[in-house]
């Protein structure tokens, strides 16, 4: 078993949504554990969280704040897990990281238990496990039981990100716009540097010579590592819209076998961690307001894609909670499913390399 039935736990970036999501999750599905730490910045060091009842003193994160943990959730930026990822290693932790620091790192798993969970039965010792972007997690949800059926070939994804995906400080952003602007105030930009408030923008995150940003990547890098296929195609659009929770995303498919939509919805009602929300008659679809605080990626606009022979494409619209299944509640599924103690082959990454910290990336 590579964790103990009831786990030491560390919360890296504790203060943070992601952080404050870990807590939420780990109480609502009573995730055993014998002790849990509150890591943060110096700067929230001495604050209070709140977990099961009680307040807990926040701790500032240091080189020895893993002593004795088993378990140890990250959510505090790509330098953090860089720098403290590994030290959780050494110290005998499992680190379930969700930044983008490790994910690409070809001895480091990049799991979404719906997806590729397999993998984690190769972990058996301490390790670093990578946490996907949170568009992949939602895209891919919904997406691979219909590869699995019938192969994708193709994938086309455009967007529409939630405050959530830049934290909680965006959020505040698009809140404060809201008062703002209602009151007549100028609009403060600290976090987009652009209104947010009824606007459309690109995915703030950098763009690529070839013109893709790392948001459009990651989710071309991702699906071909979680899927095992390096001919998968794939290509994306990203943009933020003024929605606090929960991203949505319009998917076009090419499939490699014939898929007709009736087949393809019956494969999707049975498919775990996805509700279908697709009525017609009453233009009733997935809705960024109705999956915040949703397990579920909801699925809906389930139709044939007339440009393409028939039975040879679809297209799927769906919506994701991104702080949960996008991020905290897809960590705490790692967790359980390594809790249940099916590894027996790889006594992890960095446990194999010994103590020194060469080879990460």
């Amino acid at each position: 078993m590579p964790i103990p039935s009831a786990p030491s736990i560390a919360i890296v970036g504790v203060t943070g949504a992601v952080g404050q999501e870990f807590l939420s999750i780990l109480e609502e599905r009573r995730f055993p554990h014998s002790e849990i730490r509150m890591l943060a910045s110096a700067r929230s060091a001495g604050s209070t969280v709140n977990f099961g009842g009680r307040a807990h003193t926040v701790q500032e994160l240091t080189e020895d704040s893993f002593d004795g943990v088993d378990l140890a959730l990250f959510s505090a930026g790509k330098a953090v897990s860089r720098h403290f990822g590994p030290m959780a290693v050494r110290a005998g932790a499992v680190v379930v990281d969700n930044s983008s620091c490790f994910r690409m790192d070809p001895d480091v798993p990049l799991v979404t238990p719906e997806v590729n969970g397999d993998v984690l039965e190769r972990i058996v010792g301490p390790a670093i496990i990578a946490n996907p972007n949170c568009s992949t997690i939602i895209a891919l949800v919904a997406v691979t039981p219909l590869h699995r059926a019938v192969g994708v070939e193709r994938m086309v994804v455009s967007t529409y990100q939630a405050a959530s995906g830049a934290g909680a400080a965006a959020m505040r952003e698009l809140e404060q716009q809201a008062r703002d602007w209602s009151a007549g105030r100028p609009l403060d930009t600290p976090i987009f540097g652009r209104q947010y408030l009824f606007n459309v923008f690109s995915h703030n995150s950098a763009v690529g010579p070839e013109g893709y940003n790392e948001e459009e990547m990651k989710l071309l890098k991702e699906t071909r590592k979680m899927w095992a296929d390096d001919a998968i195609r794939v290509t994306a659009t990203c943009v933020r819209v003024p929605v606090l929770r929960a991203h949505c995303e319009s998917i076009n498919l090419t499939f490699r076998r014939p898929l007709d939509e009736q087949e393809a919805r019956r494969i999707l009602a049975n498919a775990p961690g996805v509700a279908m929300v697709d009525d017609r008659t009453k233009n009733a679809f997935p809705e960024p307001i109705d999956a915040s605080g949703r397990d579920d990626v909801l699925v809906g606009r389930i139709r044939g894609d007339m440009s393409q022979p028939k039975g040879m494409g679809l297209d799927l619209f769906v919506a994701g909670d991104q702080i949960r299944k996008g991020a905290a509640l897809n960590a705490v599924q790692i967790a359980e499913r390594l809790l249940q103690g099916k590894g027996s082959r790889h006594r992890g990454i960095a446990a194999s390399r010994g103590a020194g910290t060469s080879g990460w990336r």
